[in-house]
């Protein structure tokens, strides 16, 4: 049966669902809710973050306003390959060391498959950073608001604020049923497209003691009150969300109240869900937003009740959220390149004659900066070795091509992706694998987005016998590589 918005029956509305909202016996979830793999919080020292980020390189900036964002967030990878997504505060939040450190602790022991989980921080001085997994498919805002292929689906849609409960429930269980500023934003889906709330916001906020950076039409009227936050300000925040889902708009609650009451649900229904859901769907979420809004904080439902409602509603559960997002799952990969290829085989020999073909072209537009002196004295000297090292490496003398590109690296008048991409073959070829590690880990700190540097680490992860991690490097060579030969193409 097709959306009939404007059918809906007025129990949507009516006072009856204004009394506050009995607890509910637990709802059994299919999914194991603790996460077994990730490892246990960690404090990681600045410099191996500032690696991982390729020193916050610009190309690494996931933030959604990017670097103009108030605390930026970076895309990096630690030396195992694990993805992470790091949060840099600007140098005026948590003045209070202890404070910020105790804080991401507490928050770093929750381990749910429905959070972006934090997996660590650093407090080094003036810095405060939080770590957590890496979430590579997307906001929910960028899904919902701003989405190119296609609308999100209701079947998802429902599948999101079901997550999104069970997300709430299990905090709250653990003692962490404040959450600052949930909103669209705070949604991020996974490499199997399933949605995930992040932990930041878990974090009690730090000098401003800003609780609610949205427009003040979205925040809790009890918020505004006091200034405080609540268990029942985040479920009136599920509740603007809830909206966001149904309309497809973020619309002011006050103004879809006003809808409701007049019984204008029309035009609170996101046209592209039209013939999708049933009349009983759309008016159970509906009063299910319409508790969620309620003024006084004590009528409005909790989470354990959030979940009880919404997992009856969930439509296509067999169907996996990357087909329902139609985004491609994490587990196809690009045809390999005769490069990723090579790599895959681990055949040094040809690895070898490609970088040798492949030259230095990579190297544009890695800047150096060099005084007049270095340039007439210094600089010829420099480039000397650096050619007899390029003709060691290409007559197979590896020793040779080691000694010659340490000399030229150790003088450090130029930075240069492909010599460490060259020592780092040459000491595959010498078999030190963890010093070829060593190398195509700098060479992508120098070139963030180059593919030779993955394709480099997942032959010497190989060689290490760190078979897992050299498939996911392996894979992430195969993507940078795709993405170049597009981004080429349309420059073109």
């Amino acid at each position: 049966m097709g959306c009939q918005c404007s059918k809906l029956t007025p129990c949507c509305w009516d006072s009856q669902f204004k009394a506050a909202v009995l607890e509910v016996p637990d709802v059994e979830n299919e999914e194991k809710s603790e996460v077994d793999n990730l490892p246990a919080f960690h404090e990681f020292t600045f410099e191996q973050l500032k690696n991982a980020t390729s020193g916050f390189a610009v190309e690494n900036i996931v933030s959604e306003h990017g670097e103009k964002a108030p605390n930026v967030v970076y895309k990096g990878k630690m030396q195992n390959q694990r993805r992470i997504a790091v949060k840099r505060f600007n140098r005026v939040a948590w003045p209070d060391a202890r404070q910020f450190l105790e804080e991401a602790k507490t928050v770093g022991q929750l381990r749910h498959n429905r959070l972006v989980n934090l997996l660590g921080c650093c407090c080094e001085g003036d810095e405060r950073l939080l770590v957590a997994e890496y979430i590579p498919n997307e906001t929910l805002a960028k899904h919902l608001f701003h989405w190119e292929a296609q609308p999100m689906k209701w079947a998802m849609r429902l599948r999101v604020v079901l997550h999104l409960a069970q997300a709430l429930e299990y905090c709250t269980s653990k003692g962490r049923a404040l959450y600052h500023d949930l909103n669209a934003y705070r949604i991020l889906f996974d490499e199997d497209s399933n949605p995930r709330l992040s932990t930041f916001g878990l974090m009690k906020n730090s000098r401003d003691g800003k609780s609610y950076s949205t427009n003040l039409a979205f925040t809790p009227p009890e918020y505004l009150r006091t200034g405080r936050v609540t268990p029942e300000s985040v479920i009136y925040s599920f509740g603007t969300l809830l909206l966001d889902l149904l309309s497809g708009k973020h619309i002011p609650p006050s103004h879809a109240l006003d809808l409701i009451r007049d019984r204008n649900l029309q035009s609170l229904t996101d046209s592209c869900l039209e013939g999708q859901f049933s009349e009983n769907d759309g008016t159970e979420l509906v009063r299910l937003a319409s508790r969620c809004l309620q003024y006084e904080p004590r009528e409005r439902p909790n989470p354990k009740s959030l979940v009880a409602a919404l997992t009856p509603l969930q439509k296509e559960t067999e169907v996996p959220s990357h087909v329902l997002m139609g985004v491609p799952h994490s587990t196809s990969v690009s045809p390999l390149t005769p490069l990723g290829e090579a790599c895959s085989r681990r055949d040094l020999t040809a690895i070898h004659e490609i970088l040798d073909n492949i030259g230095y072209k990579d190297d544009e537009g890695v800047t150096n900066e060099l005084s007049f002196q270095m340039w007439t004295d210094e600089m010829q000297d420099t480039l000397n070795i650096k050619k007899k090292g390029d003709s060691a490496f290409k007559q197979k003398d590896f020793r040779t091509a080691i000694e010659l590109y340490t000399q030229f690296i150790d003088v450090g008048t130029m930075v240069s992706p492909t010599v460490h991409a060259r020592r780092s073959l040459s000491y595959l070829m010498s078999d030190m694998p963890q010093e070829a590690i060593s190398d195509a880990m700098q060479a992508q700190i120098i070139s963030p987005v180059w593919h030779i540097a993955s394709y480099l680490q997942a032959v010497s992860l190989a060689a290490l016998g760190m078979d897992n991690e050299a498939q996911v490097a392996l894979k992430e060579g195969t993507t940078l590589e795709a993405e170049k030969k597009t981004s080429n193409a349309e420059q073109k």
